[in-house]
């Protein structure tokens, strides 16, 4: 597919969630349809032109939807590469598999970025108990065990302290296939959007700074705060990796940054990568002409890039399980931009919404 789509083309989605909701709305905008495609109905499924319930290793289904699209992209990574093995003799995938294959093992994603030059933290790969005491005697006792597959939003991953017991943590991750993290140091996490069009085009989003607690985004705030030398450091290292994945799309790159006292060549380590729009985008529905969502489906259906100019400065706050249930207070409050996601039940540790408050720019 080498020329852009004509407005009331479609473009597949795979997975349901909020993400392909917000995805399917902006498309709606710039008059492109969606179809859904996942073996479960979610909030993106309320939006779309079309939804089709079927399995991720359902060739016969798969085959029938990529018919009815002109072009599939991914609202989460964890899609099996299998999945996208059976989807790309009939369709364009944007971004390809690769991109998939990279984000959803971690200790792929490690090795990747840290050959293409750019700082991580120390890590070792895990695949029992003995491996992990090794692993701790290298990196140290203070450490956090991840599942190479699968984790998110803190799931899959367990935090050892200086007295914690190896054969405990690896019961906890389930004895699954693991890597283990040396503990970083670090002053504040920020996340680079970068948008990459068909043609090699990239356009950034300003920066935002993120604060996690229980492993979920709870604030991403921009301006960040850091210094421009900084900044454009990290766009170096975001345009790096979405160049080596000839990646089509929005790309999240989150990274530590350890502060002044560190060169700037090791300032920022890259945690993980994300190759779809990310929580941390959320605010530029309201802070930019064109939102992180708008551009993803720009580019993987090869339209022009649209600007990622900021007009507003903005904290975008997610609403977590209750949090949801002050919707009537935070519609009633008129400088909250309010987004509620059409999920049925308020569980703990979901994401039911976020809202937005924007304030005058600064920077």
């Amino acid at each position: 597919m080498s020329v852009p789509l004509p407005p009331g083309s479609t473009v597949g989605i795979l997975g349901s969630g909020q993400l392909g909701r917000m995805l399917a709305m902006a498309a709606a905008r710039i008059g492109l349809k969606t179809h859904i495609y996942c073996p479960d109905s979610g909030p993106a499924f309320d939006v779309a032109a079309k939804a089709t319930k079927g399995s991720f290793s359902d060739a016969k289904a798969l085959a029938q939807f990529a018919s009815e699209v002109q072009v599939v992209t991914y609202e989460f990574e964890n899609v099996s590469s299998e999945t996208a093995r059976l989807l790309a003799p009939h369709v364009t995938l944007r971004p390809s598999p690769r991109a998939l294959e990279v984000a959803q093992d971690r200790l792929l994603e490690k090795t990747f970025i840290s050959d293409l030059g750019f700082p991580v933290a120390p890590f070792r790969a895990v695949s029992g108990v003995s491996d992990l005491e090794q692993a701790r005697q290298d990196l140290g006792p203070t450490a956090i065990l991840k599942t190479r597959r699968l984790g998110y939003d803190g799931k899959g991953q367990v935090r050892l302290g200086a007295s914690g017991d190896a054969a405990s943590a690896w019961a906890t991750v389930g004895k699954a296939p693991s890597i283990l993290e040396g503990m970083v140091a670090f002053e504040r996490e920020v996340s680079v959007l970068v948008v990459r069009a068909v043609d090699g085009g990239l356009a950034y989003y300003d920066i935002p700074a993120n604060t996690h607690a229980g492993g979920i985004l709870r604030r991403s705030e921009v301006p960040c705060g850091l210094p421009e030398a900084d900044l454009a450091r990290a766009r170096q290292i975001a345009a790096g990796v979405a160049n080596a994945l000839d990646y089509v799309g929005v790309l999240a790159v989150e990274m530590f940054h350890l502060g002044a006292r560190v060169p700037l060549e090791q300032r920022l380590l890259v945690n993980e990568i994300a190759p779809r729009v990310h929580n941390s985008g959320h605010w530029t529905l309201e802070a930019c002409g064109i939102s992180q969502f708008e551009n993803h489906i720009r580019a993987v259906a090869g339209w022009p890039l649209g600007s990622t100019r900021r007009h507003a400065d903005a904290v975008m706050l997610n609403l977590i399980g209750a949090e949801a249930n002050a919707w009537e207070k935070l519609a009633a409050d008129d400088g909250a931009c309010l987004h509620l996601y059409g999920k049925n039940e308020a569980r703990d540790g979901r994401k039911m919404g976020h809202v937005t408050y924007l304030m005058p720019l600064t920077a």
